[in-house]
């Protein structure tokens, strides 16, 4: 399985160390770009795909930031252990790649049928920029979520259980536990922000194969991505301006679509600009902060 334990741990502490996080996170983006110029080499017009799918890419890695910073919400809500958050990512991302596939086929089937669809991506992805550039954060109510609700009054919780499994049995009965109250909440986060991410890829492509691959290639280092981002959470403040400018000129960009074709090639450019722009500009606030 892809999504084996291979992380280096520390036993002491029973978790995920940064140092493996970022070592980890290096080397999913490092294949990433193996696989990018697998593209430029060995495909038809590979060139252009390989830009599609590099756009595309670090378009979904930025996204996937900002669900980071939810799951670590999540997690620290539902009050997970950091020895047992690894094994509900391992499953989340798994269950993450499967309705994303779905959701890919569905938006491409959708603007092939009726055209002037993207129109309406075009909106969600503007509104998806004003939400995060200028909306409240939102916090999470567990009580009233409707998942947690369904689960809850269907199924019998034990509350007490503090590991690693879904479901339990005991005295003959068996029991959902916090963990998979977890891994739910994880999921249907992970779809609202599907809805975003989706029509930003769709955007700059509109090939099956480079909108799937460069989904799967994003949502492969999550797992360590989030454990690096855990420990350095107040880093980068900015990063969430410059995703959300990023959202803005996608959105733009399909709804001028039909009268003007922007190319991939300065779509990369500005993507690149405006997300290491929000990066160095984190670095220098939190630099100038620490003097």
């Amino acid at each position: 399985m892809l999504f084996i334990d291979l992380y280096v741990t520390d036993h002491r502490r029973g978790k995920i160390t940064l140092k493996a996080s970022l070592i980890w996170s290096g080397v999913w983006i490092f294949t990433a770009l193996l696989f990018n110029l697998f593209l430029y080499f060995y495909l038809e017009y590979g060139q252009q795909k390989a830009l599609e799918f590099l756009t595309g890419y670090i378009i979904e890695k930025s996204l996937s930031v900002d669900n980071l910073f939810v799951f670590l919400m999540i997690f620290s809500v539902m009050n997970i252990q950091p020895e047992n958050q690894p094994h509900v990512l391992k499953w989340g991302i798994l269950s993450a790649i499967v309705f994303r596939i779905i959701f890919i086929f569905a938006g491409v089937a959708l603007l092939n049928l009726f055209h002037p669809i993207i129109y309406v991506f075009a909106f969600i992805l503007l509104y998806a920029a004003y939400k995060m550039a200028f909306g409240k954060e939102q916090k999470l109510d567990v009580e009233n979520n409707w998942l947690i609700k369904f689960f809850t009054k269907n199924f019998k919780l034990d509350a007490n259980y503090e590991g690693r499994k879904f479901f339990i049995k005991s005295n003959g009965k068996t029991f959902i536990t916090t963990t998979f109250l977890t891994l739910l909440l994880i999921e249907s986060s992970d779809i609202v922000f599907a809805v975003d991410s989706i029509p930003a890829i769709i955007a700059i492509t509109k090939d099956t194969f480079i909108i799937i691959s460069s989904n799967i290639f994003a949502i492969l280092g999550l797992r360590a991505l989030y454990f690096a981002l855990a420990g350095l959470v107040d880093l980068f403040i900015y990063l969430k301006f410059g995703v959300a400018i990023i959202l803005f000129y996608v959105g733009i960009k399909m709804l001028i679509s039909e009268y003007y074709k922007i190319p991939t090639e300065v779509s990369l450019l500005i993507i690149l600009f405006f997300l290491g722009g929000s990066i160095l500009l984190s670095l220098f606030k939190r630099n100038k902060f620490r003097q």
